[in-house]
């Protein structure tokens, strides 16, 4: 045997499945990145690179947080991701502008929308209250679908919402509940975030059984 000493290899704890998960709807855009650095800096990605106005943009992703660079400091220092939806990207949704939605409703709540929605100021895993980050007016969340104990039931039920009445994204300094995207019925589908296991997965409206690729 060796003499030096190798920190035990333990095996992970296994999250229980039926703990709380947040379901959300599924934009079809693309992916988004605003990084704030400590000093006020400001800079635009997208999954693997980063952005340039005017140069190595991405449908306008880059100048848009150009143009709103001082706005967008409100969100605070650390990375930011969202989908950059709308006009010309994939579904279009019937915009005729384009908008970003940041992914992540545990950490950014809206303060045009009364009341703390579906509970989430309370952390799952430590049971602590959550400080939310209040977004600017010229950024948008994610729709908020459900949250409750994770089971196929409940993830259906939300599919079959999306299904029967529509994508439920908001128009600019409106909840969900009260006005979506007019008239788009061709939602892409859910992601499902189980707040134990700190995952998500999604499910689409369609096709959801056809591997990609």
């Amino acid at each position: 045997m060796s003499g030096e000493i190798d920190e035990f290899p333990s095996f992970p704890k296994i999250p229980r499945l039926f703990r709380s998960c947040i379901i959300t709807e599924k934009l079809d855009g693309t992916n988004g990145l605003i990084r704030i650095s400590e000093d006020g800096s400001v800079r635009a990605g997208s999954r693997s690179r980063w952005l340039t106005p005017g140069k190595d943009d991405n449908y306008g992703f880059a100048q848009w947080v150009f143009e709103h660079q001082a706005e967008l400091l409100a969100l605070g220092p650390g990375n930011h991701y969202g989908e950059w939806w709308g006009r010309g990207i994939q579904r279009n949704y019937g915009l005729s502008e384009r908008r970003f939605s940041l992914f992540n409703v545990r950490r950014y709540r809206d303060p045009s929308v009364p009341g703390d929605w579906f509970g989430l100021s309370v952390d799952e895993n430590t049971k602590q209250p959550v400080h939310r980050i209040d977004i600017p007016a010229c950024v948008h969340l994610v729709p908020i679908l459900a949250r409750g104990i994770f089971s196929d039931e409940l993830v259906r039920e939300c599919l079959d919402l999306l299904r029967r009445i529509g994508s439920r994204a908001s128009v600019p300094g409106k909840p969900p509940a009260v006005a979506a995207v007019p008239e788009f019925m061709k939602p892409e589908g859910v992601v499902v975030y189980h707040e134990v296991a700190n995952r998500s997965f999604k499910v689409l409206c369609e096709n959801d059984d056809v591997r990609k690729g």
